[in-house]
């Protein structure tokens, strides 16, 4: 396939930013994309996508965001167009069909039977100590936690969340959050994550914390 196929001109998107209109680009693009996206178990990039259609990574960004307009329910011509149940959103480095978010409770509902598939308070805690401190071991997620996480953090290791990332000298394994992390919160990097300041204990209490995780 040729690059100039996939040449679109541009028009404002929902999030104020310049987006392709859905009708510049081919019918044909636009459907070897989807099929792309659909049997892809992990966001696809525009240089990935550009390199399965033959394009270069510009022409497949402008297609990814054709399609997310479309789902948006932007019709080519301005008009409002039916909205669809899925969206393709920007997230962890690539792009990915997810379940429109309004829809949510009725998809829950269908995909866990009304079971809870949610994380545990304490897991959410420990993988908030990883998303901030990373790379950090055990010893310092405990010292800040105030409580052991071996059981907490290998289960956050074995659902994809966390992952190894190297040692310190000590020997000590440091961890770090994984792009299933960043698709577990809807966001595209970690520069994305709510600012910690103004939940963070005062700098007396910081330096208590400091002083008990250099000694673990």
């Amino acid at each position: 396939m040729s690059g100039d196929g996939a040449a679109a001109q541009v028009a404002p998107g929902a999030d104020g930013q310049e987006a392709p209109a859905v009708g510049a680009v081919s019918d044909e693009l636009l459907a070897a994309a989807e099929a792309v996206l659909v049997v892809s178990d992990e966001p696809v990039t525009p240089a990935a996508l550009g390199a399965a259609l033959g394009l270069g990574a510009e022409a497949a960004e402008a297609l990814l965001q054709a399609l997310a307009a479309e789902y948006r329910g932007e019709a080519a011509d301005g008009a409002a167009a039916r909205r669809r149940g899925f969206i393709l959103r920007r997230v962890a480095g690539g792009w990915r069909l997810a379940s429109a978010p309004e829809h949510a409770g009725i998809v829950e509902s269908f995909v866990v039977g009304g079971a809870s598939a949610r994380l545990s308070q304490a897991a959410l805690e420990t993988l908030a100590v990883v998303a901030y401190r990373q790379p950090v071991t055990r010893g310092r997620i405990a010292a800040i936690r105030g409580v052991n996480v071996d059981g907490v953090v290998r289960t956050l290791h074995a659902r994809g969340l966390i992952e190894e990332a190297g040692n310190e000298t000590s020997g000590a394994i440091l961890y770090r959050t994984t792009n299933e992390f960043l698709e577990y919160l809807g966001i595209d990097g970690l520069d994305e994550l709510p600012p910690l300041a103004p939940h963070l204990p005062d700098a007396s209490q910081l330096e208590d914390i400091e002083h008990e995780t250099e000694t673990r």
